[in-house]
């Protein structure tokens, strides 16, 4: 994939730059921030705007590619074939579109050799998108990743009797906004842990480790929610411990 920068991104480390020049040293924070693969239908790394806003910097950039950027630097995915994920030790799948048989062999692999992994999986996604249904643009909005799942000895299921509405479930000591939420259900002979009301998912698998939630309402965009400090804060929390 093309990877075409921010003016705002470019500016600033252009900043940082000509600030290291002068001590004579690369700032450390540029010279040692890890990379991250990313691979999602939500427009998170590129936005929704045309190919020009894109090329030309005017894009609007996304609060959660921002928040991923203070610690990570990040690799966009069209694939999460061999070739595409090897030298990448920390992957964030964000409602992917069904992978290709090949591409849940890959990330089986690349996840037994030790891999750290997040997964946000919607089974009906609420975030707005300026995409009319139908429209290849637009985010994958019932999440397909049984396969790979049940490799892992889980099942996520969907009651279509809840609320849609935003509401607040506890996991883990914390308050998580959620809409129209999935549940993980352990089964088969993976080593799972559940949480509460079944948001998260905690696998070892092989030498490596998976975090999944099973809604994507906290990644939703500035149209959808209010961005408040406690939501990034959440956030910041999740990516941080699920991929040390």
């Amino acid at each position: 994939m093309l990877r075409l920068p921010r003016t705002k991104g470019v500016l600033t480390l252009l900043t940082v730059l000509l600030a290291a020049c002068s001590t004579g040293k690369v700032s450390e924070e540029v010279a040692h921030k890890h990379p991250v693969g990313l691979f999602s239908t939500l427009p998170i790394y590129w936005g929704e705007g045309d190919m020009a806003a894109i090329l030309d910097g005017s894009n609007h950039s996304d609060w959660v590619r921002d928040l991923i950027e203070q610690r990570f630097d990040i690799e966009p995915l069209d694939t999460v074939e061999p070739d595409a994920i090897d030298g990448l030790d920390r992957i964030i799948m964000a409602q992917p579109r069904p992978l290709a048989p090949s591409e849940n062999v890959a990330l089986d692999n690349w996840l037994r050799a030790g891999g750290r992994l997040l997964i946000f999986a919607d089974p009906l996604l609420t975030r707005h998108s300026d995409f009319a249904l139908g429209d290849r643009r637009r985010p994958q909005d019932v999440v397909l990743l049984s396969p790979i799942l049940t490799r892992w000895g889980l099942e996520l299921r969907f009651d279509d009797a809840q609320p849609s509405e935003e509401r607040l479930i506890s996991a883990s000591g914390n308050q998580y906004p959620v809409n129209l939420a999935g549940q993980f259900v352990a089964t088969g002979d993976g080593k799972c842990t559940i949480s509460e009301a079944g948001l998260f998912a905690w696998c070892s698998v092989g030498n490596g480790r998976v975090t999944l939630m099973a809604d994507a309402a906290i990644l939703d965009s500035e149209e959808t929610a209010a961005i408040s400090a406690q939501r990034q804060v959440l956030l910041a929390t999740l990516i941080g411990d699920a991929l040390n």
